[in-house]
């Protein structure tokens, strides 16, 4: 006979025991019940009433829990975790702490034998091996939720979270120096291929480094800059150039990136790209549509670092559901002169 109920379940119906323990006959489903009354498992619920039958049962039953004595785990957490821990939300639920016992006691030990280690910073999968044994605990095995029940905060294990690396060329270490990041991956191989074969400008502009931005995802590399490069190409002194598609999304991927980082970096458009993508497109038939679903809620950052009369034709063109991307330029447009631009 199985020892336990369902533990979410306070009553049971007579046809849930009988279903329960797979009883077929009437006379092994009363032995069965009155086991279980005897045995302290259950009890009748007296509102139920009897189910007519003889010998009479009653439909409904109270699951009887038997009391667990928690005082050993009282005074675990009152007195040997360590004082860094807070044991509130665990001595409200003790039955929780039982549960996650084994990992607040690999934390509280880690605090008391090595909280020297803290200082030095290494990645979340990191500490969380360290501490636990587990490199994925703290970020999809619940010791994010395990930290929050002790009310300690994330930052004090000294760890940072880990982001894809930054994909990147230097022609030089110099600084300043331009920096140019940009949208997508064939445009960033095709300058890095002109760069190695010599040149030092793109488009008539001296540039020190690529960086491939990867689209969205250029955001969140940049927060943690200092920790995917080296120091030379996040030196306040460079100017930075952003280039990627003439369209909504592209557009906004750098409007993104000027509110959030503009008052670190010295951070504008590659406009002379863009006009040499404006100028060849104006020699082609026909444009391609804009990609369904994109959000077109730009605002005047990007357009208004062009001339008037540029910044209206980009707005034309977008209103009229066109884009250009920026693959419209390849290694044998990069050569154009344009006006010379330095820092």
């Amino acid at each position: 006979m199985p020892k336990e109920f369902p533990v979410s379940r306070k009553r049971i119906t007579l046809e849930e025991i009988k279903a329960h323990y797979k009883i077929g006959e009437y006379r092994d489903l009363v032995a069965c019940v009155m086991e279980l009354i005897e045995g302290n498992r259950i009890k009748p619920v007296q509102a139920s009433k009897t189910n007519g039958k003889s010998p009479a049962l009653y439909n409904a039953y109270h699951i009887i829990r038997e009391q667990k004595d928690y005082s050993q785990y009282e005074e675990e957490l009152k007195f040997q975790l360590s004082p860094m821990l807070d044991n509130e939300y665990y001595l409200k639920n003790l039955e929780k702490y039982l549960a996650d016992r084994e990992k607040v006691l690999q934390l509280s030990r880690y605090l008391t034998e090595h909280k020297d280690r803290m200082e030095k910073q290494i990645s979340m999968n990191e500490r969380s091996c360290e501490i636990w044994g587990r490199e994925k605990y703290l970020t999809k095995e619940g010791g994010i939720s395990l930290l929050k029940n002790l009310k300690f905060e994330l930052e004090k294990l000294g760890v940072y979270e880990t982001i894809e690396p930054i994909a990147y060329y230097s022609r030089h270490k110099d600084c300043p120096q331009n920096i140019l990041i940009i949208e997508n991956k064939d445009t960033f191989y095709s300058m890095r291929r002109h760069l190695l074969e010599g040149h030092e400008r793109i488009l008539g502009t001296e540039i020190g480094t690529l960086i491939y931005g990867g689209g969205k995802g250029i955001s969140r590399a940049m927060k943690d800059l200092d920790k995917c490069v080296e120091p030379y190409i996040y030196n306040p002194q460079n100017r930075m150039l952003y280039f990627g598609d003439l369209d909504y999304e592209g557009i906004i991927i750098y409007e993104t990136l000027f509110r959030e980082f503009g008052s670190t970096y010295r951070l504008e458009p590659f406009k002379r790209a863009y006009e040499a993508m404006m100028e060849k497109a104006g020699r082609l038939s026909s444009l391609p549509d804009t990609k369904k679903g994109q959000n077109r809620n730009i605002g005047r950052i990007f357009l208004g670092c062009f001339g008037a009369d540029m910044g209206r034709r980009m707005e034309t063109l977008l209103q009229g559901g066109t884009y250009i991307a920026q693959e419209i330029l390849n290694i044998m447009d990069f050569d154009q002169a344009g006006e010379e631009d330095g820092l």
